[in-house]
């Protein structure tokens, strides 16, 4: 079971686990061994709520697929079971994300002085660009 929330749980049967071999630097090790881990979790088949279910496809992560299935791809351990943990960790992330509801923003107001103090600033900024203009020649 990897835990989301105190209500809410992903069971092991819903992710796919396979090993492959991961890419890049390792010497011959990276070339015997299949250490990388592929985590694939279908969102719809899931057991997860629906608010979840709905907010995860919502996402525009490159991660979710257009079927709607998360797949993340761990390798930056040697081991296999570092690998599998990070996957799950980031799985969990990417849930628990979407789990959180957002505080509803409350429009606020410039109080009274902030207003007079700008309108106080605007006119100073005006009195300064009139005296940059031309100055008139008086004749002699």
């Amino acid at each position: 079971m990897l835990r989301i929330s105190s209500h809410v749980a992903i069971p092991e049967g819903e992710i796919e686990i396979s090993a492959i071999r991961a890419q890049g630097a390792g010497g011959q090790n990276v070339n015997k061994v299949a250490s990388a881990v592929h985590l694939r979790f279908d969102i719809r088949a899931s057991s997860l709520p629906d608010l979840y279910k709905e907010r995860l496809l919502r996402l525009s992560d490159r991660r979710i697929s257009a079927e709607g299935v998360i797949v993340i791809k761990a390798q930056q351990y040697r081991s296999r079971e570092k690998n599998r943990a990070a996957a799950l960790t980031r799985l969990q992330e990417l849930v628990q994300g979407v789990a959180a509801t957002r505080k509803k923003r409350l429009p606020t107001r410039p109080s009274r002085r902030a207003c007079e103090r700008r309108l106080e600033e605007k006119g100073k900024r005006g009195r300064n660009k009139v005296l940059r203009g031309k100055v008139p020649v008086e004749p002699h």
